[in-house]
């Protein structure tokens, strides 16, 4: 929890002392002589009360233990040190601004990403991607699908013309090694290399070309 909101400004008292109210039992803390400090403790409870605004870069957390912290104004989790408590506090995104100036709430982060429309079950999910031709994963029904067709088309083309390459050499090494086969049979294998990466690399093709594609609805950036 956050630390109730205190006065900056002390309040002199009767008698033209400068004090001010503890935020943790209320009691007037006197601050003659301790205006140059950015914190006071409380001779009741022991407890600090700010009395400024914190160091550049810092900002003032209490402990539900009612301990004073300084942390960094970038930290999201800080340790209280107290023996008997050693509670792990996290910090929300939203920055702590000077106590004594009224709390305002964060403005909501804008999320960047891409709406996609998924092309196995219709539902729209987010990408975060900030780049399409690529894959993704719809949260809903589980599947891979391109974000984009220019992925899956190049890809499909890539794979085909390999495809077809190697199944030209291992034409090449048939017509062109059969009597050379007959004494050397190890002269085989390359053949069947050749026509293996040919089929493989068909039916890579063959799972591009028949791969869903989901559409972009509309982009947040």
């Amino acid at each position: 929890e956050l630390p109730p909101p205190y006065t900056a400004i002390a309040s002199p008292d009767a008698s033209g002392v400068p004090v001010i109210n503890c935020r943790v039992c209320q009691s007037l803390i006197n601050l003659d002589g301790k205006l140059h400090q950015h914190v006071v403790k409380c001779t009741v409870c022991n407890e600090a009360t700010p009395i400024k605004n914190p160091p550049s870069g810092k900002k003032y957390v209490r402990c539900q233990c009612n301990c004073l912290l300084i942390c960094k104004d970038t930290s999201r989790k800080i340790g209280c040190p107290r023996p008997n408590c050693r509670r792990i506090i996290t910090l929300g995104p939203v920055m702590l601004i000077p106590e004594e100036q009224p709390a305002q709430p964060a403005l909501p982060v804008q999320p960047d990403g891409t709406r996609v429309v998924c092309g196995h079950c219709g539902n729209t999910f987010l990408w975060m991607e900030l780049r399409f031709n690529t894959l993704a994963k719809c949260p809903h029904c589980k599947k891979i699908s391109s974000v984009g067709s220019a992925l899956p088309r190049r890809r499909c083309c890539a794979y085909i013309t390999i495809g077809m390459i190697c199944i030209f050499i291992g034409v090449g090494l048939t017509v062109g090694t059969q009597d050379f086969a007959r004494r050397f049979h190890a002269t085989y294998v390359s053949w069947a290399v050749a026509y293996l990466l040919g089929l493989i690399c068909l039916i890579r093709a063959c799972y591009w070309g028949a791969i869903k594609v989901s559409y972009p609805e509309h982009s947040f950036a």
